[in-house]
């Protein structure tokens, strides 16, 4: 039985960094040993392919095509990733002529992705191996090779795939961006594929998908008295209340509108304080078609911040309000 491990009183900041710059170098040194004629054609067909980018692997490196095929899902690139044993057994079968293939091992002789390449020449599927051995025989029977040749493993032992699955990962990612910046990926693309991100709502998330529309859209008319603004108000529950005239917004009234009015009036004139005496008037308003992260910064991006908006249609007619907590409730902040 193994004694537990009895930890010094001594920093191993300095080992973890060494590690980190061990690693760092290998990728800086494969960055210098790629052949460009192979890059150009695997990045040719990963953009060019019309149907998908199946990546394949064992063990270390079946993690690390996993990883690669994800990163490439994400920018829009189909791909998927496929084990070599299942493939033997059944799963070749979602691969077609119009798919690619990069296959992934440090050695270049693993049995089960050699066992599998005939089954993809058969179906004329190009192969880009990503190796650490140029002369393996994967890399022999492969239509590019991107040369993934380390030194040597992070750690005192030099065996645990470390530095190798490292630099693959770099190499996936560096294929990946390069095929999103040749397809002139933007933004707004990369969120249609993120939706539950930040940066995907505040790119998809509308001011209709938070804004309170019909029967929860408050509204009074000018002429409305001060006691019916305090129970729409009231009612609604959103801090505001719309003022329409035959239903285009003509002002907003607020909690802290009523208030300040409160303060000004004259009890004795109270009777006679109607909507339109307290109301800001043309307030400031948004559509319901404009993103909500835009109306978030018409919101903040100004002295005094503003709580809530009235929505509006083309026509000026009211049709909504748009709170500022509804905004941070769905996580745009």
């Amino acid at each position: 039985m193994q004694s537990p491990i009895s930890f010094l009183p001594k920093s191993h900041c300095s080992k973890v960094t060494e590690l980190l710059q061990l690693e760092a170098e290998a990728i800086a040194k494969v960055a210098e040993q790629l052949q460009a004629e192979e890059v150009d054609k695997a990045v040719a067909l990963m953009a060019n392919c019309r149907g998908k980018v199946v990546l394949s692997g064992v063990g270390k490196s079946g993690i690390v095509a996993r990883k690669i095929a994800a990163t490439l899902t994400s920018i829009g690139v189909v791909a998927v990733f496929l084990h070599p044993s299942e493939a033997l057994h059944g799963d070749l079968g979602i691969v077609s002529g119009d798919d690619i293939t990069i296959a992934l091992s440090n050695s270049g002789e693993t049995d089960e992705v050699l066992a599998m390449l005939p089954c993809l020449k058969q179906r004329n599927v190009p192969i880009i191996a990503l190796v650490g051995n140029v002369r393996s025989t994967l890399a022999r029977n492969a239509d590019v090779v991107l040369n993934a040749t380390i030194e040597k493993e992070a750690g005192h032992l030099h065996l645990a795939p470390t530095t190798s699955t490292t630099v693959a990962i770099a190499i996936g990612d560096a294929l990946a961006m390069t095929v999103m910046e040749l397809k002139g990926l933007t933004p707004e693309d990369f969120a249609l594929n993120h939706p539950a991100g930040r940066l995907g709502k505040r790119l998809t998330v509308r001011v209709s998908d938070l804004m309170h529309g019909g029967d929860d859209n408050p509204t009074i008319e000018p002429d409305a008295s001060w006691l019916e603004a305090v129970s729409q108000i009231s009612k609604g529950g959103l801090g505001a209340v719309n003022v329409i005239d035959n239903d285009r917004l003509i002002g907003i009234i607020t909690d802290g509108d009523l208030r300040r009015a409160m303060q000004k009036i004259d009890p004795s004139e109270l009777a006679q304080l109607q909507a339109g005496h307290i109301m800001t008037r043309n307030p400031i308003a948004v559509t319901a078609e404009m993103l909500a992260y835009d109306a978030l910064k018409i919101m903040e991006d100004r002295p005094s911040q503003i709580a809530v908006l009235p929505v509006i249609d083309k026509d000026r007619r009211c049709i909504g309000l748009l709170r500022l907590h509804d905004i941070a409730r769905s996580g745009l902040l």
